[in-house]
């Protein structure tokens, strides 16, 4: 078997869902060929191709690329916690800006193929969405200002690598609490209400896609800005529903608001849907499927997820066949019964 030439790949940002996620799939299909490192606090998280690295060490940094000799690195280390990034403006430089920093010293004057995760927030929310990469950044969140930052940096300092600004990332977390439907879904086991807004509106993707969208990026020379999100643009209240219903949670645990109705920290975005025109055409392929996959997954009403039908299962099992990942096969189990 001929290996990619982007192998050995890095990946920093294990604990974040899109790092995660992309650690089991490169791993899984590239075995010995694929590191990625975690802090060193997070002991829990061990394994093949786990190194322990907190990646504010340099001397750390360099010496791993050294023994490794990594051809491609995926940088998706950084913290999107927004109330957190308000409350510590240098913390958040830290992890967002000063860690890609960190891994352009470590590659120095290699030829390495770097992809770096931004993200929509770098954009403040329109009523029509739909933001294109030659749009102007204008972040409302000190998380979305440090990203500006840390796009800027690579831009400058590396011009051949890829910044994807992705949306929401659909996929199973390290610690079950991080990521969209972690959230949600953590809330609601424990009986505790979950508020999302009405009127803050993100193109969610499958990690499958992304995963995907990954891999062919490494292997091509596409380089600058793409914007990574899927077909279907959904509220944050949209994509509760979804988890509320399809998990069978207590319905009444769902609660809605406008953004002018919520706390001022952190402020909130509006529409960030992003136009995923320019990577298809890079690409040369469409590589999306809509989230969730099914048509009749998708809230038709405010009150779409009380609606329950009694010859119907709900549990959290049909979020993990049908959320998680792009299910293979309609069920008769549905929700289109």
């Amino acid at each position: 078997m001929t290996l990619p030439s982007f192998l050995p790949l890095l990946i920093t940002g294990l604990t974040g869902v899109p790092g995660y996620n992309a650690f089991q799939y490169f791993r899984s299909k590239y075995p010995q060929h694929v590191t990625a490192i975690r802090p060193v606090r997070y002991w829990p998280l061990q394994g093949p191709g786990i190194v322990p690295l907190d990646i504010e060490d340099n001397r750390g940094l360099a010496a791993l690329i050294k023994k490794k000799k990594f051809n491609s690195v995926l940088h998706a280390a950084g913290t999107c916690a927004l109330k957190s990034c308000e409350m510590n403006p240098k913390l958040a430089y830290q992890v967002n800006v000063q860690s890609i920093k960190n891994v352009l010293k470590m590659v120095g004057t290699r030829d390495i193929r770097l992809i770096l995760l931004s993200t929509d927030l770098v954009f403040p929310g329109k009523s029509s969405g739909c933001y294109s990469e030659e749009d102007t950044v204008s972040p409302v969140t000190v998380y979305g200002k440090t990203m500006v930052i840390a796009e800027e940096v690579v831009l400058n300092r590396y011009p051949a690598a890829v910044i994807f600004r992705i949306s929401l990332p659909m996929g199973i977390s390290v610690n079950g609490r991080a990521g969209a439907i972690d959230w949600i879904v953590s809330r609601f086991k424990k009986d505790n209400p979950a508020t999302l807004y009405y009127d803050e509106v993100r193109s969610p993707f499958y990690c499958e896609d992304f995963n995907n969208i990954v891999e062919l990026a490494l292997g091509n020379t596409m380089r600058g800005v793409y914007h990574l999100g899927s077909h279907r643009d959904l509220s944050l209240y949209n994509i509760g529903q979804i988890v509320n219903k399809l998990g069978g949670f207590s319905p009444h645990l769902l609660q809605g608001c406008m953004r002018s109705e919520a706390a001022t920290i952190p402020p909130r975005a509006g529409n960030v849907t992003m136009c995923n025109r320019k990577l298809i055409n890079a690409l040369g392929v469409d590589p999306f499927r809509n989230w969730p996959y099914h048509e009749y997954h998708v809230p038709s009403r405010e009150d779409w997820h009380y609606d329950r039908p009694t010859h119907l299962t709900f549990s959290p099992g049909q979020i993990h066949k049908y959320l998680y990942t792009v299910p293979v096969h309609h069920s008769e189990n549905s929700l289109s019964s």
